[in-house]
């Protein structure tokens, strides 16, 4: 069998969209990719990111906000931006990492609308539901959809 891919999920605090995608690589993919998430800066793992998770049988309570700078150390073969802002901050990959950009919306951005509007706690979840299966669907295309 050949080499897992190290595949690196970025995203601007590593506290939903990346950690969920981690969450997903790890729970469908881990024959075929190493996964790890990351941010340009640490915001904390979202608690409502866990909870939706949690829901669909993958356990990310004892993921941690990641810096990008704790992982220099491994290569990483392809980065996937999962947020316009991480997208175009993206650092530097030494060794010619791929970078690779697919948006998600950002759920904690989607709550906080729908929570002024006053939706209630379930329409705020509901928004990292959709997200959740939008990156799960991305997910289960890898590595296919992402090597040359």
């Amino acid at each position: 069998m050949k080499n897992k891919i190290n595949l690196l999920f970025l995203c601007t605090g590593n506290s939903c969209r990346s950690q969920m995608a981690e969450g997903w690589a790890r729970h469908l993919k881990s024959d075929q990719i190493n996964a790890y998430s990351a941010g340009i800066e640490t915001h904390g793992l979202n608690p409502s990111a866990v909870k939706v998770m949690a829901e669909a049988g993958v356990d990310i309570s004892g993921h941690k906000s990641t810096h990008i700078d704790e992982l220099r150390d491994i290569p990483i073969d392809i980065v996937v931006t999962v947020c316009n802002h991480a997208h175009e901050t993206c650092p530097y990959f030494p060794g010619g990492s791929k970078v690779v950009h697919v948006g998600f919306d950002d759920p904690p951005k989607m709550a906080k609308e729908i929570a002024e509007r006053g939706g209630s706690n379930e329409e705020q979840l509901d928004s990292f539901r959709k997200v959740r299966d939008e990156i799960r669907r991305f997910v289960e295309t890898l590595p296919e959809g992402l090597v040359d």
